[in-house]
């Protein structure tokens, strides 16, 4: 969906296609998935150019938060998402963990501590629920599950990519160094680890995955993704088991390939 970049070399997006009123916007999702790329080519070249790309869009982060007492800090993503009846701005678990992955990289780069606070405030929308302004869902249900779209209701797509960015950061943070933010890191990874795996099977309808499972009314109990997305997923959960050692998301991942198969 990226169209174009602005002045600092900052992707904007065009709408989803169901959307009627088309126009260019920041997605926080797209801006942290460009700015690790760059990041990525910086590791290779070691080139001033990508050094300062990637710092203008590490500092689109920092300058495009939203700051809140008891939220810690967060983004916003401008753009509807009608199949989820989201019309106003709306947080993300995705967003959160690629602006953490982005800004922890930025302290890494400048030894400027100011990323890391920011990284370690926007730990804290994790640990609320989407009822009071959180990103998390079924807490209660003791099987935590990290929201990349909030609605109303929960959406539940299928996404270990939100765990990654906390995971970074118990990777890159020294514990002396923030131990509050550590320790806090590390729980809320945990806990969607232990989430994730209770509810995969929930997700298997026994020879393709769904997506999601999105409680809005009306909304389709079996919405299977696409394969490209199974094969994305299949990576993920492979990725998890080699950090975690679950050999449960190393099972789902082998049974996802085994659905990728013409018959």
């Amino acid at each position: 969906l990226i169209h174009s970049f602005d002045k600092n070399g900052v992707p904007l997006n065009t709408t989803y296609i169901d959307v009627e009123d088309t126009k260019l916007h920041y997605y926080p999702i797209s801006i942290g998935q460009y700015g690790l790329a760059i990041f990525h080519s910086w590791l290779k070249t070691h080139s001033e150019e990508k050094r300062a790309h990637f710092l203008r869009i590490a500092d689109w982060f920092m300058n495009n938060r939203t700051d809140h007492t008891e939220l810690g800090c967060y983004w916003l993503t401008d753009v509807p998402k009608p199949e989820y009846h989201v019309y106003q701005p709306w947080k993300s678990a995705f967003a959160q963990s690629r602006g953490i992955s982005m800004l922890l990289r930025a302290w890494q780069l400048t030894e400027d501590d100011t990323y890391l606070k920011i990284a370690t405030q926007a730990l804290i929308p994790f640990t609320k629920d989407i009822t009071t302004g959180g990103v998390s869902v079924d807490r209660e249900k003791g099987a935590t599950f990290y929201e990349e779209y909030v609605a109303e209701c929960p959406t539940r797509v299928l996404d270990g990519f939100c765990l990654f960015g906390l995971y970074d950061y118990i990777r890159a943070v020294p514990e002396k160094k923030e131990p509050n933010g550590y320790a806090l890191a590390l729980r809320l990874f945990n806990e969607g680890v232990e989430g994730l795996t209770r509810q995969l099977p929930l997700f298997d309808m026994g020879f393709w995955p769904r997506f999601n499972r999105c409680d809005l009314p009306g909304y389709p109990q079996d919405d299977p993704c696409t394969i490209g997305y199974l094969r994305l997923i299949r990576q993920q959960l492979l990725i998890l088991y080699r950090i975690t050692g679950k050999e449960e998301l190393r099972l789902f991942s082998e049974k996802f390939h085994h659905y990728d198969r013409i018959s």
